[in-house]
């Protein structure tokens, strides 16, 4: 048991030695670097347009900077592992703002759905760039986060399975069309052995992986039935399962983690939201491409904040338009840009698709390996 509450701990593979160990040796990109970022903004491009068709949603500004009191800073997790960076800002005034770079937008695009003055099944996407400082650097996570944040206006009729199920299917979509549209750009993609996306995922609840293999931490999970099924959704990601611990640990104030469910064969299952994986053929890894739910109710708001000892929540203005019917219901969900680049353009670094820091251990290693990350 101790395994798994150490594997909620936090993201990344957390030593260079493991790293070292998990990064392919004899590693050659396929593209080179020019044809890298042709491909890159080629999917940016297929994927932005893919989300607006299969779920009605338009491109809108988003911050990199709200107010630390306003809320709307997404905190990633309920256990304060995982905080933002924050300065004053506003030179000469008697009260400088207290601010904080988004760690992502997923409060500020509800409130956002208001301010943009979307209808029952409209939403909107953004071109959202955070900042994680306290992430583990290793191949797939980074300080600098991008990422398609969207947001999309539902009833309370739609806050169901089945309507989840529907719209993690149109995103999926999207992905399989991107992968066929590079490969069909750079036809040296499908000589690489690498099969293309499947066109079905498999869905699953964490419960039910949970009962599939009860001696194993949550990421040797994933990664089992990655193994089996090379692309899943799992269902019911925040909750606490039969063994004590929840899947992941998931924040309090946006997916709705703890709304009763029903399995397909009339089981009772808990929450309305879920995660995206796939088998990544290059690093022989699980890969997360996106986190998604249905968001909470004024009811589920309490009640998550409850069971996380996080009340005084309550008291933000984020929090107070739920409470007070102030924004729409709504669904939502992070999709990684340079996650999901990565593993179309069959890349073994993050570094490859994008550019930000690395520590001076990371860049030897990957050095080593063949692998090319930008600066």
């Amino acid at each position: 048991m101790n395994d798994k509450k150490a594997d909620l701990a936090g993201p990344g593979i957390s030593t260079y030695e493991e790293v070292e160990k998990i990064l392919p040796d004899n590693y050659s990109s396929v593209l080179d670097v020019k044809e890298t970022q042709k491909a890159v903004y080629a999917v940016k491009e297929y994927i932005e347009k893919g989300l607006a068709e299969q779920l009605n949603l338009f491109l809108v500004q988003v911050p990199l900077i709200v107010e630390v009191d306003s809320g709307v800073n997404d905190m990633l997790d309920r256990d304060g592992s995982r905080t933002p960076v924050e300065f004053n800002a506003g030179l000469g005034i008697p009260e400088p703002i207290h601010a904080s770079i988004v760690q992502a937008a997923t409060k500020w695009k509800r409130l956002a759905l208001a301010q943009f003055e979307c209808e029952v099944g409209e939403g909107i996407n953004t071109d959202m760039r955070a900042v994680r400082k306290d992430y583990f650097l290793d191949h797939d996570h980074s300080s600098y986060v991008d990422q398609w944040d969207w947001e999309r206006v539902i009833t309370a009729e739609d806050r169901n399975l089945e309507f989840l199920t529907d719209v993690v299917k149109r995103i999926w979509s999207v992905f399989v069309g991107a992968d066929r549209m590079v490969r069909e750009m750079y036809p040296q993609l499908n000589d690489t052995g690498i099969p293309r996306l499947p066109e079905e995922l498999f869905f699953i609840h964490a419960e039910d992986l949970l009962a599939r293999y009860p001696d194993l931490p949550r990421k040797q999970r994933e990664t089992a039935i990655l193994k089996e099924k090379d692309a899943v959704f799992i269902y019911g990601i925040g909750w606490v399962l039969d063994d004590g611990y929840p899947h992941e640990m998931r924040a309090a104030d946006y997916d709705d983690w703890i709304t009763p469910t029903t399995s397909a064969d009339g089981r009772p299952m808990h929450g309305l939201n879920g995660d995206i994986l796939v088998w990544n053929h290059v690093t022989q890894r699980r890969h997360e491409l996106t986190s998604m739910g249905i968001r909470v109710t004024k009811d589920t708001l309490v009640q998550q904040l409850e069971a996380s000892d996080l009340m005084h929540y309550l008291d933000m203005p984020y929090h107070q338009a739920i409470m007070n019917d102030e924004i729409p219901l709504s669904i939502g969900g992070g999709i990684g840009q340079s996650r999901t680049q990565m593993l179309l353009l069959q890349k073994a670094h993050l570094g490859e698709v994008s550019v930000t820091i690395w520590p001076n251990q990371l860049k030897e290693i990957c050095e080593k390996k063949n692998i090319h990350v930008l600066e």
